[in-house]
């Protein structure tokens, strides 16, 4: 009896995540999945939306302004709900013990559109424009063939889910290497910015709010631009159960790792500018390889292997968290159960890490960079504003529940109409067939939900088909519920 109950305590322990992020990774996670290619090309946008320099560096101030009080709402969520999943479990807990048929819509919806289109494609966007920095010195001239793109980022997407699924400290740790490069990279364009600047290169800044644009929908698609370059801010609340108390370590972390990129993305903007004119920046491409050219002369090939390596630390941060939605997804019966079981012997969810990186796979094959930020930045903002929505009900219909950390009322409401404006703005300044088609794909979702997750109606004949995969995962991955 002794010897049974020895061995269910060992499968009990191994079938749990390890919490093995302290607050120095979680820091390094937030800022290491922010800063991926967006610095990189964003820059090009925003200065195209506002018109001027200044308008373009007030902007990029907006932008780590917004994300930072959107991340303080997830810390108060994240601490009073500590469940790894993000907005899949917060959604979960505010509306599921409402009613028990259509409570857990909102989260089914969510992990509908997270699982297909949110976390995947951003996790493409980000090994795309891997595979475009990695081979860009061999082509400095010309623009390098897709084919060839998309096989070095396909091949990024294999690394990096044997990374994330053969251990948790190896991508922590590798995380941790990536966000240092970022900085040494952001370090470079400062400083070599800051350097033309004393030498008396001021025409470019001087500029200042010269033909900033009054149209305020345009000033909107810059506002896209720049919270681009930000995406990523909440992915340690996808980790919340991986993460060292939570309740201190969450709320610390984002408030150290946002405004500290917001520093860094400001400082490079000024780098940038003491090289560059706005025009150049807006016609080119890769403004950091552009840079490159200016500054750094035959050592120009540096930039895009610090952009690649940037990329990468952007792209193995979003698989790390990324797998823990499908895996809290699974756990409420969202999706199938296998998705939320556990390596043995890795204590990693290796199912719902393989799932999430062959999706990724699938829409790097037929997909490009600007059709998948359309898609991505669309879905994104309306998750993130109900998510922020679900706070404030939880203030009503839980208002003596324990918070370790809460946010002022006011941040709440404001993030709640600022992601409203951020989904409205581009429908009414350029319809496109993007939108209708991602709205389309989040409604789809309802006439999944009440057959397969209410109702859990399998036929005869699937039934035993999913059990034969199932066990057959089990035994290869050697995975537990």
């Amino acid at each position: 009896m002794e010897e049974r109950k020895k061995i269910g305590t060992d499968a009990e322990m191994s079938s749990k995540l390890d919490q093995n992020v302290g607050l120095l990774s979680g820091v390094f996670l937030i800022m290491g999945t922010m800063i991926g290619s967006g610095i990189f090309i964003s820059p090009k946008g925003v200065l195209e939306g506002t018109g001027s320099v200044g308008m373009g560096l007030i902007t990029w101030m907006a932008c780590g302004l917004v994300v930072t009080l959107a991340a303080l709402c997830y810390a108060e969520l994240g601490t009073m709900i500590p469940k790894s999943g993000g907005e899949h479990s917060y959604l979960m807990y505010t509306y599921g013990k409402m009613d028990k048929c259509i409570g857990p819509i909102p989260a089914f919806l969510y992990d509908w559109v997270g699982l297909f289109i949110i976390r995947p494609t951003m996790f493409a966007i980000m090994t795309l424009s891997l595979g475009t920095y990695a081979i860009k010195p061999f082509f400095l001239d010309c623009k390098p063939p897709d084919s060839a793109v998309k096989a070095v980022s396909l091949a990024a997407i294999f690394v990096i889910a044997f990374i994330n699924g053969y251990s948790v400290r190896m991508a922590t740790y590798i995380q941790n290497i990536c966000t240092v490069v970022k900085l040494i990279a952001i370090s470079v364009l400062t400083v070599g910015g800051l350097i033309k600047i004393i030498q008396g290169n001021r025409e470019y800044i001087q500029d200042g709010f010269q033909d900033t644009e009054s149209d305020v929908s345009l000033i909107a698609i810059a506002f896209y631009n720049g919270l681009w370059a930000f995406d990523g801010w909440n992915n340690l609340n996808f980790v919340t159960e991986e993460l060292k108390n939570p309740g201190r370590n969450l709320p610390i972390s984002i408030m150290i790792g946002i405004p500290l990129t917001t520093v860094c993305y400001i400082l490079a903007n000024i780098g940038y500018l003491g090289v560059m004119s706005k025009e150049e920046i807006i016609v080119s491409h890769a403004v950091a390889v552009t840079w490159g050219r200016y500054i750094l002369g035959k050592g120009a090939f540096i930039m895009p292997i610090f952009v690649s390596i940037s990329c990468f630390g952007a792209a193995n941060g979003c698989l790390f968290a990324s797998g823990r939605l499908c895996f809290a997804a699974a756990r409420e019966g969202h999706f199938p159960q296998v998705f939320s079981y556990i390596s043995i012997n890795l204590r990693t969810p290796l199912p719902s890490i393989i799932l999430t990186a062959f999706i990724g796979a699938c829409l790097i094959i037929p997909g490009d960079l600007s059709t998948l930020i359309d898609f991505f930045s669309f879905s994104a903002w309306i998750s993130y504003g109900f998510t922020v929505f679900s706070l404030l009900v939880l203030r009503r219909t839980e208002p003596k529940t324990e918070r370790p950390y809460r946010v002022p009322t006011i941040i709440a409401i404001f993030v709640v109409l600022t992601s409203l404006y951020l989904v409205m703005a581009p429908i009414i300044r350029s319809p496109r067939i993007e939108f209708l088609y991602a709205a389309l794909f989040i409604a789809s979702g309802i006439f999944l939900y009440f057959p397969f997750v209410y109702n859990k109606s399998r036929s005869s004949i699937v039934q035993p088909i999913v059990d034969w995969i199932t066990a057959k995962i089990q035994k290869i991955f050697l995975v537990v519920p």
